[in-house]
């Protein structure tokens, strides 16, 4: 393990790079990166500054790939309410929570849009698969989405989050099943589930189903329990797990009253951690191959031997030799879900935008 300080401006940010160590040198390596940072929260074009200076630092390890937390682009909004049990009014338009919305909604990116086009730019400057936690807005609706870009500069598609956890109900929509890609790369097959959708075990099946190899799974939980899904979720794949938590203190939010937080009995002060990381890589065997990491802003990267996960899965494949099909089986409604669809001349053109998923199963 080696502990690189980094220069990107942000803080001192360590990165974390396995070298390699006990790996088969005949087995195809992978060389990737997971970044536990903050969001610049209200400010997009400066999270895009600082997720290019990140991107370009794990590139400068040689990193093939490169994971960014749930949420990066556009925030998560810890500790806000969004006026939910505190004075939400359906019939005031100046309530607290509906202006945080809007300015909120205004932190979003359209997908496709200019921000995705500058991040596959990034992707294709630094030669890197990137897999990018963001908030979607499509018209007046926000969803949590992870997008996927190749090292040509190409957008992939995107993963919308199935079930959104607890709060976030309100402010953000619901995916489909048109969204659960695990894209086929020279890198291996990658796939994405965000936070909490990790503990859905059909959810994961679906993924297991499309013979996903490198599971990326962004999130907001920085509990010490959270590893132990992890683990799970390698052990039970058979796959490499990659976690990328955001590490951010109070001060990487609005100060008060534009943003407050909830739930912690007093504002807190400005050093004070609200999210301390536990960015983690796992690999097929529940080896815990770099992080987790509780201590800042971090790249924590490892070297993935490939080889790995034939080895796990002489022991346990999940939907082969260890699955009972005519005792247990999944079926997966794949097909997008929409409000309003329009017929003319035979041809059906949906109300929503449709979304590119390239190369996916």
């Amino acid at each position: 393990m080696a502990l690189v300080p980094s220069g990107s401006g942000a803080g001192q940010v360590i990165a974390e790079v396995a070298m390699n160590g006990g790996a088969d040198p005949n087995a195809t390596t992978v060389r990737a990166t997971v970044v536990q940072a903050s969001t610049i929260f209200h400010d997009t074009p400066a999270t895009l500054d600082k997720a290019e200076r990140l991107i370009a630092e794990a590139a400068g390890y040689g990193s093939q790939l490169v994971v960014f937390p749930e949420a990066f682009i556009g925030g998560y909004p810890r500790g806000s309410t969004f006026g939910f049990g505190i004075s939400i009014s359906i019939i005031n338009p100046k309530d607290k929570g509906k202006e945080a919305f809007r300015r909120y909604h205004a932190a979003a990116i359209d997908v496709p849009g200019p921000e995705v086009t500058r991040l596959a730019a990034m992707a294709g400057k630094y030669k890197v698969f990137l897999v990018m936690g963001v908030i979607e807005r499509e018209g007046y609706t926000l969803y949590c989405s992870v997008l996927f870009f190749d090292p040509l500069g190409r957008y992939l598609g995107k993963h919308r989050k199935l079930m959104p956890t607890a709060l976030e109900r309100i402010i953000w929509g619901f995916g489909d099943g048109s969204t659960i890609p695990v894209y086929d790369t020279p890198l291996g097959k990658i796939g994405a589930l965000i936070c909490w959708e990790n503990k859905m075990p059909l959810l994961r099946t679906a993924l297991y189903g499309k013979g996903i190899e490198i599971y990326c799974a962004p999130t907001a939980d920085s509990r010490p329990v959270w590893q132990a899904s992890m683990t799970h979720i390698a052990l039970e794949g058979g796959c490499f797990v990659l976690s990328a938590n955001q590490f951010c203190r109070r001060k990487d939010y609005p100060p008060p009253p534009e943003y407050e937080f909830a739930g912690l009995g007093e504002e807190p002060s400005a050093d004070t951690v609200v999210c301390s990381g536990g960015s983690v890589i796992i690999s097929p065997s529940g080896e815990v191959l770099a992080g987790p990491n509780y201590e800042g802003e971090a790249l924590i990267t490892a070297d993935l031997d490939l080889g790995e996960i034939v080895r796990a899965k002489f022991d346990f494949d999940v939907v082969g030799h260890y699955s009972r099909p005519e005792v247990l089986s999944l079926v997966v409604n794949d097909q997008p879900h929409l409000p309003v669809s329009f017929t003319s001349a035979g041809e059906k053109t949906p109300a929503a935008k449709s979304d590119s998923d390239a190369k996916s199963y």
